[in-house]
């Protein structure tokens, strides 16, 4: 009897720490490496029938509610251009220009996927927030002191990452997300 409760425990042991660590580690993926661009990576299936189970995970772990490849482009971003991780010590300069869809958003979440509270309840910024004379060349400023015109703060002194959702991609965004061009993520500077 000893023995058999001896192996019951080791088994649940087992069970619950194989759980959280595979919930640990879906929790901390992207939306898929299999296309990279710049600091921004995305997999070619999110959205669609063909996604693997580690993807269909993230997004039912994430809550992102997938809409099919040819309504929406997701792309998520962890590190600045030049490899570093991004940290809400840290200002950065978000720089684009024209992005292949009819309306996207930039969202800054924490490394779980969830928003992160600001006093001021700003997340994300959108296409339809750009001037139209600046939708060449657009600059967002991310940081934790609020800024002049387009900003969104981080909110936490962690660790976080960006979404970019592209809705009704046209063009290579539709057709080949590997060979178009995304926004740089330029570190400004960082506090103690």
């Amino acid at each position: 009897m000893k023995a058999a409760l001896k192996w019951l425990g080791l088994i649940v042991l087992g069970l619950v720490l194989g759980i959280g660590l595979a919930v640990w580690q879906i929790r901390g993926s992207g939306l898929g490496n299999d296309v990279r661009v710049g600091p921004w990576s995305t997999g070619r299936d999110v959205g669609t029938a063909n996604a693997d189970m580690k993807t269909r995970a993230v997004v039912a772990l994430r809550g992102l509610l997938a809409l099919p490849a040819r309504e929406a482009r997701y792309f998520t971003a962890a590190t600045d251009s030049a490899g570093a991780p991004l940290s809400g010590k840290c200002s950065y300069a978000l720089s684009g220009g024209a992005i292949e869809a009819r309306w996207w958003s930039v969202t800054l979440y924490d490394r779980g996927g969830w928003l992160i509270p600001n006093r001021w309840s700003r997340h994300s910024i959108g296409s339809a927030r750009i001037p139209a004379e600046a939708a060449d060349h657009w600059t967002v400023l991310i940081g934790p002191a609020q800024e002049p015109g387009l900003w969104i703060p981080t909110g936490t002194d962690g660790l976080f990452e960006l979404t970019l959702r592209a809705y009704r991609p046209h063009g290579l965004m539709a057709r080949d997300p590997a060979r178009i061009s995304l926004p740089t993520i330029t570190k400004r500077e960082c506090r103690p």
